[in-house]
């Protein structure tokens, strides 16, 4: 009985690491394997522990207190994690077939290879989830074919595509019964489960925001919502671990064009596309563009536009909006009014004025051209500047390169926040005003030691600690 019990206790809590971190990942179990940022761990947490089990079981009957200090193991892991597992009916079904499968294999197969719960369970699963994921596939599509006078409005980018869909959303609100994908949703699972559970019957203009880690993904989108009116925001070096080369991104992102509804278009010149009946270029329209600590104006085919919002480079993501309030039918004058009362979408350049300080909160901002817009912003600022950054995720190192130069420049202190980037800010940044945030825990303590009032203190990007 001891066996069984150090046994189920191994599977299961082995068990919880996979899938934590097959959640981060995408469920796809290559980028765990092999895609990593933090390969160590699955040595640490999963191998080493494996093997450890495997030698006690065999040779010294000590499985159980392995078992035991590998409960005490993942507990501290666990307790770092700022991206803890989140218990979706996904997560639920797949603890179901471990549990199954590690009673079948010890009592009727009597197999004790501790390994074989997780073969059996990862194949079960995937095939459950791919029959669940075609009935909630159908039951999605049946309801948008149904709405057929609702227009649908597909958006994706690089940079900046959560802005446009939120800028548009805002900005329709006034004429039409909108609805836009919350958050950050812009898989074809999330958007499917979205349409199932939250979009309303009698919605009029429907936002989508697509996203993509490889290529077809948009496709896959596109095809099954059909928008009728598109945006391509600007386009740049966004997850080239994965699409390799610019050339592959901007075929990935233009995509979005094989809707069988498409109507128009707009893309940013970053697309390098000619104009044609069905689709504009935008970008080289945007003029006389200024950025402060207050807000942004611009001007778009000479029409002047001001919002409160910060951030040069969101005059590309608002113009993307714009253009399609005015397709639409949106009068200038009242998408002026609807601008006026815009708020910043959440730690997207968000100005927070607390205890003397003003804090730029960016840290859902991971690009190159928004981080280095971020910094020239804070530039901006008379007083002492201070920025919180872990750097660059998923991109070449030249251009953690350009971020930590810049920094360097701009700030009178610089905290790094992740170990990921830290030797490219150490080789770039003065010794006497660069400091390392050894764990998330620690910001309290730091801000409170190297900051005071008067600071600005700017968060650009936030990378989970997984990362």
């Amino acid at each position: 009985m001891v066996e069984f019990l150090s046994f189920l206790i191994f599977v299961g809590v082995s068990g919880y690491y996979l899938i934590t971190n097959l959640q981060w990942y995408s469920y796809k179990l290559s980028r765990v394997l092999f895609h990593h940022t933090k390969p160590m761990w699955n040595v640490v947490y999963f191998i080493i522990p494996f093997i450890a089990f495997v030698i006690a079981s065999k040779m010294f009957k000590l499985d159980i207190v392995i078992s035991l200090v590998y409960i005490a193991l993942l507990y501290f892991w666990y307790k770092k994690l700022d991206k803890p597992l989140v218990w979706t009916g996904r997560i639920k079904r797949f603890f179901a077939l471990l549990a199954i499968f590690a009673l079948f294999l010890w009592f009727i197969a009597k197999c004790t290879f501790v390994i074989a719960p997780f073969i059996l369970t990862f194949a079960a699963s995937l095939l459950v989830e791919k029959v669940l994921f075609l009935g909630f596939k159908a039951k999605a599509k049946a309801k948008i074919e149904k709405a057929k006078e609702m227009i649908v409005v597909g958006i994706t980018a690089s940079y900046g595509k959560t802005s446009i869909k939120n800028f548009l959303n805002h900005i329709l609100e006034g004429s039409f019964k909108t609805y836009a994908t919350p958050r950050s949703v812009n898989t074809l699972g999330g958007i499917m489960k979205d349409i199932n559970d939250d979009l309303p019957d009698d919605t009029e203009v429907y936002i989508v925001e697509m996203g993509a880690r490889v290529k077809g993904d948009i496709a896959e989108i596109a095809t099954f919502v059909n928008p009728q009116l598109v945006v391509v925001g600007k386009i740049g070096p966004a997850h080239i671990e994965y699409f390799k080369t610019i050339k592959n991104i901007i075929a990935t992102k233009l995509e979005i064009l094989q809707s069988s509804r498409l109507k128009e278009a707009w893309l940013h010149e970053s697309t390098k596309q000619e104009p044609s009946e069905k689709i504009h270029i935008y970008g080289s329209n945007i003029t006389n563009v200024t950025a402060t600590l207050e807000g942004t104006s611009f001007e778009l085919d000479g029409e002047k536009y001001e919002v409160p919002i910060l951030g040069e480079f969101h005059a590309i993501n608002l113009v993307g909006a714009i253009s399609v309030a005015i397709a639409l039918g949106v009068d200038k004058e009242t998408i002026k009014k609807r601008l006026k009362t815009l708020k910043a979408t959440p730690h997207r350049l968000q100005r927070i004025d607390a205890g003397g300080k003003l804090i730029l909160d960016d840290s859902f901002n991971g690009n190159i051209d928004g981080m280095l817009g971020s910094f020239d912003l804070a530039s901006t600022y008379q007083g002492r500047k201070v920025v919180i950054t872990p750097g660059l995720v998923e991109v070449d190192d030249e251009l953690n390169m350009q971020i930590a130069k810049r920094a360097n420049e701009v700030f009178d202190l610089v905290i790094v926040s992740s170990n990921l980037n830290w030797d490219i800010f150490k080789s770039q940044v003065d010794e006497d005003k660069l400091l390392k945030m050894e764990q998330k825990s620690q910001m309290q303590d730091m801000l409170i030691e190297h900051t005071k009032a008067g600071d600005l203190i700017l968060f650009a990007n936030d990378a989970p600690s997984f990362v």
